[in-house]
C-alpha cells in the first residue's frame, strides 16, 4: 500500500477542480492570513482510510498535521482521528478535498473488512478481491482502501493480467481458441478465463489456465465445478464473482480462493466525517 501514493499533482488538480479560481467565500473574509486550528472528526465507527491523502492534501497547502490514527486502524464515532494547524483560508480549502477522500475510502475498507470477516468464518484462506468497477480518475485509491480492509486490489487496469470475458471468447470464436490466441501474449503474465457452466470450467481446468473465472454461479454449481477443477489440477485458482453480497458470501466461500466483488467500489457507504475549527 505505501506505494499507492498522492503526487502534488493530483493534489493541484483536485484542487484546481473544486476552486479553479480560488475560494470566493474565504477570500471575501480573510483578507490577510489568519492563523486557525481545526480538528476533524469521525461520526461513525469505520476501518479508517484516507488519512494519509488527507494529510497530504493539508502539507500541500502548508499546513501542520498530527494524525490519531493511521489507514487501517478501527475507529469509534466521534473520534477525533486528526488535528491541523495553519492558515484559516488555507484549512478551508483543503476541507472538503480531504473528507471526500476520507469518506469514500473508509466506507470502502469498512465494507471490505465486513466482507473479509464473513468469507473467512467458513474459509479462512480465501480472498475477497475488488474489481474494475470504480470511478475513473479514483481507481487508485479505490483499490488502496480495499487493501486497507483487507482485501485485495485484484487488476488496476487491463495491463496486469490476461482476463478472456465472455465477449472475448464470442469474438475469438469460442474458449480453446481464445486461450490458444491469449498464450501469445508469452509466459509472464497469468491468463484468467470466464466460464458461464460447469461444463466451461472443466474445458479450461484442462486446459491449464491458470485462474478460472465462475460468473453468476448458483451456489451449488460453485461447490461442484470447484471440486471438478480441482480434482483435474490443484494448483488453478478458482475465482468466483456475480451477485456476492454479504448475505450470501459465506456460502460461496466454500467453492473457491478468491471472491471478486464490485460492490466494494460501487455501492459501498461513505463513512460521515466533518472538520471544525476550534
Amino acid at each position: 500500500m505505501n506505494c499507492i501514493k498522492i503526487s502534488d499533482m493530483e493534489i493541484a488538480r483536485y484542487l484546481d477542480e473544486d476552486a479553479p479560481y480560488g475560494d470566493i467565500t474565504t477570500a471575501a473574509l480573510f483578507v490577510q492570513p489568519s492563523f486557525a486550528k481545526a480538528y476533524i472528526q469521525c461520526k461513525a465507527d469505520c476501518v479508517i482510510a484516507g488519512l494519509e491523502e488527507a494529510r497530504r492534501i493539508f502539507e500541500y497547502l502548508g499546513c501542520s498535521v498530527t494524525q490519531n490514527y493511521q489507514d487501517g486502524a478501527t475507529v469509534e464515532h466521534m473520534r477525533k482521528v486528526m488535528y491541523i494547524t495553519g492558515d484559516a483560508g488555507k484549512i478551508l480549502l483543503g476541507e472538503r478535498l480531504a473528507l471526500n477522500f476520507l469518506m469514500k475510502m473508509s466506507g470502502i475498507a469498512t465494507l471490505t473488512a465486513e466482507f473479509v470477516k464473513l468469507a473467512r468464518e467458513v474459509n479462512p484462506s480465501v480472498v475477497i478481491a475488488a474489481t474494475r468497477k470504480t470511478t475513473p480518475g479514483f481507481r487508485k485509491f479505490e483499490k488502496k482502501a480495499v487493501m486497507i480492509g483487507g482485501g485485495d486490489p485484484h487488476r488496476f487496469s487491463l495491463s496486469d493480467a490476461i482476463l478472456l470475458k465472455d465477449n472475448h471468447i464470442a469474438i475469438a470464436g469460442g474458449i480453446e481458441k481464445a486461450i490458444e490466441l491469449a498464450r501469445r501474449s508469452g509466459f509472464t503474465k497469468k491468463l484468467e478465463v470466464e466460464v458461464r457452466n460447469i461444463e466451461e470450467a472443466e474445458q479450461c481446468a484442462k486446459l491449464g489456465v491458470d485462474i478460472i473465472l465462475m460468473d453468476n454461479f448458483k451456489a451449488s454449481d460453485a461447490e461442484e465445478a470447484y471440486k471438478r477443477i480441482k480434482a483435474i489440477d490443484r494448483r488453478i485458482i478458482v475465482e468466483i464473482s456475480g451477485g456476492i453480497n454479504k448475505g450470501n458470501v459465506k456460502r460461496y466461500a466454500k467453492a473457491c480462493d478468491v471472491i471478486s466483488v464490485g460492490m466494494l467500489t460501487h455501492s459501498y457507504s461513505s463513512i460521515d466525517f466533518s472538520l471544525e475549527v476550534i
